[in-house]
């Protein structure tokens, strides 16, 4: 209740306030002050206008995957020619690249940290073949992955020891979907 009051009072003394200066100014200068508080109004809607439609701009602008009847996800293509997908990996948010090209799910050192894996504490034992050479690679169990209302646990993945910017969703997960498509520019995967 004092909060409310607190913001009702706020509003008031700012109304007062703003009302005060656009009667001096109207007895001052009327055109000037009409084009004035004309242009200000017309900024003030447009700010409401994009802030209440920040969400379809955002996805015109950046497409996001959508998830359709939790079963059901549609990747459009990046800008960058890839599909990409944001995926719940141990909690935290990891943003992957869809690659069919690749074995399984690869993680970068910076994403396997956010996923509460410790890169300096894994036995690089393995080898991959990337785009850019041969990796080092350490063999993990992801506790969980998840997209939407898709939860997997228990997930197999390799950790690379090398610059990798962006993780790889590679083959092994992939299988797990009923359907992998490409239908124009979207990727879909449904199980």
């Amino acid at each position: 209740m004092a909060e409310d009051l607190g913001r009702l009072t706020y509003l008031v003394l700012l109304l007062v306030a703003i009302g005060g200066f656009l009667l001096v100014e109207l007895r001052a200068q009327p055109g000037r002050t009409l084009r004035l508080a004309a242009a200000w109004g017309m900024i003030f809607l447009g700010v409401i206008a994009i802030a209440g439609l920040w969400g379809e701009i955002r996805q015109t602008v950046s497409p996001q995957a959508r998830i359709l009847d939790g079963d059901r996800i549609e990747v459009p293509l990046g800008d960058d020619g890839h599909f990409h997908l944001t995926v719940d990996v141990n909690g935290a948010p990891i943003r992957f690249v869809i690659d069919t090209g690749a074995t399984t799910i690869a993680l970068g050192q910076t994403d396997a940290r956010k996923a509460g894996i410790d890169p300096e504490a894994l036995a690089y034992i393995g080898a991959a073949r990337t785009a850019n050479g041969n990796v080092q690679t350490a063999t993990v169990m992801l506790d969980s992955v998840s997209v939407g209302d898709i939860h997997d646990s228990k997930v197999p993945a390799l950790v690379l020891k090398s610059d990798l910017d962006m993780s790889l969703m590679g083959m092994s997960y992939l299988s797990r979907f009923a359907r992998v498509s490409i239908e124009g520019n979207l990727l879909i995967l449904e199980r």
